[in-house]
């Protein structure tokens, strides 16, 4: 029996029957049969994904399950990969989902949460447009159940869902043409099929196919600037449900889009991955500015999303460039780094969004500047969103600086390569990927030292309580997964390069060596795992030196000069807004933030002020320049077209006669 196979159908049995259980079992059971099921589903995934990387691939064929195409079933390395990813994300949030969905568990919520893991898995395994549009829809449909859970309980989860359901559903149109335009060169619709159509097809056709797809894949990945879905369904779904969304299901956009410009069109000329590139960067530099103004928890994490997407394009949007001129070797590289970081993004991300809903759960907030003081009374949730802050920032010994890192060494060695086009696009993306880095430091930084290291500013931060042993649970299995991954990046390297190289044709590059804190013409190396080493002891070291000193000067004086202002308040204390304000004056021009200052004057003199009230907001500019004339559009248009209802039946029978009476003109004047 194949190993993939059979690892893959325990995977989605499991995930089935336990929605099944989860619809049947007694109210107080339900969250620990879909969580249990939905832990078991993602393990088996894993060990599906991790036999077809090995080499072992799978294919299936059901011609009587779906009308006219069937549905046709593969596993191929790529498809593993990111199966894997989906399954581990899926372990980690159904362990969580125990303890959180415990106190709300719904029917419909907790029977869906297994089903949407199981239409991310088979949206990987797909292997014809039919099977693949159908478990697309799916997983649209089951990620927007479980968006909309908290619609009773807060009134933007309407206005979220319905963001997401015309955003996910146009790029599911888009998707659905490029593929048609594809699969009319193709004597099937299967991939093998498409992959030979694909070499053949013209590069008009070629390039509207390209270009439809990465529009379909890139909003599901919400990149600029089909990005608005994301800070608003990401931060109001449940938190395991944003664990899956954010870590899981905005990865399958990059597998769509690997998959279609490397496998089924066989890579493409060089202007696909610049604008893949162009688009990447952008995502990243905007996504995380975002992030930076943003003082709620959930958006702010959004928001990063974007920014983690748009860096894992750029190494797919480089490796498409270096493949188009030839170099195999940089080609594999860097989509080797892509790749890494899509894993190491899904692991970070997966403990950040727990953590943050480990936050709501015990503080009953999300916004920055009404939390802090965490660290006394939720020192669990306070240690896993600290390891997660570390992981997300492009710092050794954290997650992201690996993948990131390895990405830098691509662009750079690429910058020699040949041709205006390249020469001026790698700079721009290292200095993208390299602002990137240094804007995500500060962002998390903010994040964790406002909402957990200051003091409490509301009384639901004062009076937090730290969550159930479940999701504590949940947190510390992504946590090892943050800790493993920036250790010993060698265990998962080899079988990424191996992926990679297969993808772009390529033996695979040595990564082994390529991963070492190296550049051209620098002597010597340094693996993760001593740096972690070396950055740990001074850690203890300069804490140690800073613990002396301060015992010493305790000493002498039992209280430090204060300037006679009392001890320290909260409001004495950096918040998320002041925090960022020194980023958004830099940025000015880039974010336009909206700021409005309200100045109530005394009674008996306007003279004398007698209070001063401050407000700033950021909106997301692309959204307001974009999207906000075409909804004032679309909304004039449905004003003016109420005026066509009257309500009169003889209008209405006018307007069908009038309407066939023009198509029939229409069709007797056309040749």
């Amino acid at each position: 029996m194949n190993p993939t196979g059979a690892s893959l159908g325990v995977a989605v049995a499991v995930g089935l029957l336990s929605a099944l259980t989860a619809v049947v079992v007694p109210r107080r059971l339900r969250a620990v049969a879909s969580g249990v099921g939905t832990a078991l589903c993602g393990a088996a995934a894993v060990a599906s994904g991790i036999w077809a990387m090995s080499g072992t691939a799978f294919s299936l064929r059901l011609p009587a399950l779906l009308p006219l195409s069937g549905v046709t079933i593969m596993v191929d390395a790529l498809g593993g990969l990111f199966l894997a990813v989906v399954g581990a994300v899926a372990v980690a949030a159904g362990v969580y989902a125990v303890g959180y969905a415990r106190d709300s568990a719904g029917r419909l919520v907790q029977a869906v949460f297994p089903l949407f893991v199981v239409a991310m898995l088979l949206v990987v395994c797909a292997a014809s447009v039919g099977t693949l549009l159908v478990c697309w829809e799916l997983m649209a449909l089951f990620s927007l159940l479980l968006v909309l859970a908290e619609h009773k309980r807060r009134p933007e989860v309407a206005e979220a869902g319905r963001w997401y359901a015309v955003m996910t559903h146009l790029g599911l149109i888009a998707i659905l043409i490029g593929l048609l335009v594809l699969a009319a060169h193709a004597s099937t619709d299967s991939f093998p099929a498409l992959r030979d159509a694909g070499r053949h097809l013209s590069p008009t056709a070629a390039a509207v196919v390209f270009l439809l797809a990465l529009v379909g894949f890139g909003a599901k990945a919400g990149i600029l600037p089909l990005h608005a879905w994301l800070p608003r369904a990401h931060p109001e779904a449940p938190s395991p449900v944003s664990a899956l969304m954010s870590a899981a299901m905005v990865n399958l956009g990059v597998y769509g889009i690997v998959r279609v410009g490397f496998d089924l069109l066989g890579g493409g000329p060089r202007w696909w991955w610049l604008v893949v590139l162009a688009l990447g960067a952008a995502s990243a530099v905007y996504g995380i500015l975002q992030a930076a103004m943003s003082t709620d928890l959930k958006r702010l994490l959004g928001y990063s999303t974007t920014e983690n997407m748009g860096l894992a394009l750029v190494g797919v949007g480089a490796a498409g460039m270096f493949a188009s001129a030839g170099d195999l070797v940089l080609a594999g590289l860097s989509l080797a780094a892509a790749l890494l970081h899509v894993v190491n993004h899904a692991a970070f991300k997966t403990l950040l969004f727990l953590a943050a809903g480990s936050v709501l759960h015990g503080a009953g907030s999300r916004d920055l500047d009404a939390l802090g003081g965490l660290r006394v009374s939720m020192p669990a949730t306070s240690a896993a969103f600290g390891l997660g802050a570390l992981a997300a920032s492009a710092l050794p010994p954290g997650t992201a600086f690996v993948s990131e890192w390895l990405l830098l060494q691509a662009l750079i060695h690429g910058l020699p390569a040949s041709g205006a086009a390249t020469a001026i696009a790698m700079p721009i993306a290292v200095a993208a990927v390299a602002l990137t880095a240094g804007l995500a430091v500060a962002t998390f930084v903010k994040a964790f030292g406002v909402g957990f290291l200051a003091r409490p500013r509301s009384s639901g931060a004062e009076n937090a309580r730290e969550s159930p042993a479940a999701m504590l649970a949940g947190m510390g299995i992504a946590g090892a997964a943050c800790v493993g991954l920036a250790l010993l990046p060698g265990v998962v390297l080899p079988a990424i390069g191996s992926v990679a190289g297969r993808v772009v044709g390529s033996p695979g590059p040595t990564l082994a060596d390529a991963v070492t804190v190296r550049l051209a013409g620098v002597a010597g190396s340094l693996s993760p795992l001593m740096m972690a080493i070396a950055l740990a002891a001074a850690t203890v070291l300069v804490i140690g030196v800073l613990r002396a000193v301060a015992v010493r000067r305790a000493r002498r004086a039992a209280r430090l000069w204060d300037c006679g202002a009392g001890p320290l308040s909260a409001r004495m204390e950096y918040t998320a807004t002041s925090f960022a304000e020194p980023l958004q004056r830099v940025f000015d021009n880039v974010v336009e933030p909206e700021t409005d200052v309200d100045v109530t004057h005394s009674r008996e003199s306007a003279y004398l002020v007698e209070a001063v009230r401050y407000r700033r907001q950021v909106p997301d500019r692309i959204e307001r320049r974009l999207y906000r004339p075409v909804l004032t559009a679309v909304a004039a248009w449905g004003r003016a077209g109420r005026r066509l209802a009257t309500g009169s039946v003889h209008r209405y029978l006018g307007y069908g006669f009038y309407t066939v009476c023009g198509l029939l003109i229409l069709l007797a004047v056309l040749p």
